[in-house]
């Protein structure tokens, strides 16, 4: 079906072909239903006919299911006689079993290839929600990425940022007076919240090799768009580090892709599985954020679809802009319930034949309430669907089949070794022990001149020269105010935090790389 991804049957007989049309895909859309109701399958048949007309998809894959993507459906399966069934009933005369192109992905390097950022690339807007942060703290995570980039300090990953805190609490004094203050119980907070990350093993999503976007825009030999499936089994132990993690995603996608206006099909489709993540307890700077990005990267070939279990989990700017929708049912057990029931059933264009609210009250496993843009992006009457069946297989790729899939993957090697450049925390480094051995220097140079002074002031004294009694008590002081400071510095210096402490003592990190 050329220019369109089939969905399923809709009418009264299942007869009629409910279809997305790929000139509209990139309008964005919305998966919805209770648990249990068909939402993975359905974004199962969503990636692959995306695939097979050509373009890329991304998808975090929360259970494991997805990976059945990556091979084809077998009729000994135990559910092959009822997907015969619903394809003949829904008129789908070219249902076959297929395989489709995947790359597997993992933050954590472990179920496929590793997918990093660096923590600039990250940036203090997402980084501050990803740890919690208070305003005030939020403020000083800015004023570090201020100085990292006037002092040339590449923060590529936590080592890098939490040396350049230690470096801003120690010159804390003179930055206050130029960025306002900054308090060493915020900066120990920042720090602390950077070991929870660390924790949660988001040291390994924090680094180089970065991921290259252009890497997720892929299609194989035949023209299929790529599915870059994310596993997300583990990071859903840590659901604000996944839900950031996939925010920035798509912040990245929006300002690095050119404009295309309105193409034929979108350059890549992205769906945001578990949307509601996403939005709990967010504050109004992140959701406008959020909603600022799905208005405009529209125009960039890029669709975005959020998967949650109820409308009501999106805020209702966002899912306004949503025009492509597929809901599963809806269980109204509670006043709560049923509100939600009958608001999601409000965003629907009427169908007469039916009650919308019913309707998705109603609907089974595999079926849903469904509506697409039309001509001119009008949003299309609501229609029952039958779900079609998936050609891909159903459930988890076995362990041995996904390794195998990784081992013959176009970017294998790309990003499995970590480079560990040097960055801010290497500099910030070598400048303490430049400053460090520039003091013991100076301390040197002092012991080796004492002598010929002692040698000189008593050569005079026996040539009975005087000296006066206002210079001799002036060169006392100075002599024992300068060896009290050289002492405390030599002292530190050759301690176990000696080149830290010389960074705030001699202020040789502050000055310009």
């Amino acid at each position: 079906m050329v220019g369109k991804v089939f969905i399923g049957g809709g009418g009264k007989d299942y007869a009629t072909r409910q279809t997305l049309r790929l000139g509209y895909a990139n309008r964005h859309g919305l998966i919805a239903g209770a648990t249990g109701t068909g939402k993975t399958v359905t974004l199962q048949i969503l990636a692959e006919g995306f695939s097979a007309a050509g373009v890329p998809v991304f998808v975090s894959d929360i259970k494991g299911d997805l990976s059945g993507l990556a091979a084809a459906g077998r009729a000994e399966a135990k559910l092959h006689e009822a997907f015969q069934s619903r394809a003949a009933t829904i008129g789908f005369e070219d249902y076959t079993y297929d395989a489709f192109p995947v790359l597997f992905w993992d933050l954590f390097g472990k179920a496929g290839h590793p997918i990093r950022t660096t923590v600039a690339e990250m940036g203090p807007l997402l980084l501050s929600r990803l740890m919690e942060l208070t305003e005030a703290q939020e403020g000083i995570l800015n004023i570090a990425f201020r100085l990292a980039d006037e002092q040339g300090l590449p923060l590529l990953d936590l080592k890098d940022l939490q040396a350049l805190l230690v470096w801003v609490g120690e010159n804390r004094g003179e930055l206050s007076l130029r960025y306002g203050n900054i308090s060493v119980q915020s900066i120990g907070a920042i720090q602390r919240r950077l070991l929870v990350l660390e924790n949660q093993g988001a040291a390994e999503i924090f680094g180089e090799p970065a991921l290259e976007l252009s890497d997720l825009m892929r299609r194989d030999a035949d023209g299929r768009g790529v599915i870059s499936i994310l596993a997300a089994d583990r990071l859903m132990a840590a659901p604000r580090l996944y839900a950031t993690f996939l925010l920035w995603l798509l912040s990245e996608l929006f300002e690095s892709l050119p404009e295309v206006g309105d193409p034929d099909k979108p350059k890549l489709v992205f769906f945001f599985d578990e949307a509601h993540l996403l939005f709990d307890d967010a504050p109004k700077a992140l959701v406008d954020k959020v909603e600022q990005v799905a208005r405009l990267i529209r125009s960039k070939g890029v669709g975005v679809y959020f998967c949650t279990q109820s409308p009501g989990d999106v805020p209702e700017d966002i899912l306004g802009q949503l025009g492509n929708r597929v809901q599963h049912a809806l269980r109204a057990f509670t006043a709560r319930d049923r509100k939600e029931l009958r608001m999601a059933a409000e965003t629907y264009r009427d169908n007469p034949r039916f009650s919308t609210e019913e309707a998705i009250r109603e609907v089974g496993v595999g079926e849903a309430v469904t509506s697409f843009l039309e001509k001119k992006g009008i949003p299309g009457v609501v229609e029952r669907t039958l779900i079609r069946p998936p050609s891909s297989q159903l459930g988890p790729l076995e362990a041995q089949a996904r390794s195998a899939v990784i081992e013959a993957s176009a970017i294998k090697g790309k990003y499995d070794r970590r480079i560990d450049r040097e960055s801010a925390y290497e500099i910030l480094r070598q400048r303490a022990e430049d400053a460090a051995r520039a003091a013991e220097a100076a301390e040197e140079q002092e012991d080796d001149m004492r002598p010929a002074d002692r040698e000189y002031n008593a050569g005079r004294r026996y040539s009975g020269t005087r000296v006066g009694r206002s210079t001799s008590r002036a060169r006392r002081s100075t002599d024992t105010f300068g060896s009290a400071i050289q002492t405390a510095v030599i002292k530190e210096l050759k301690g176990t935090t000696g080149r830290r402490i010389v960074r705030g003592i001699l202020g040789g990190l502050f000055k310009a790389r």
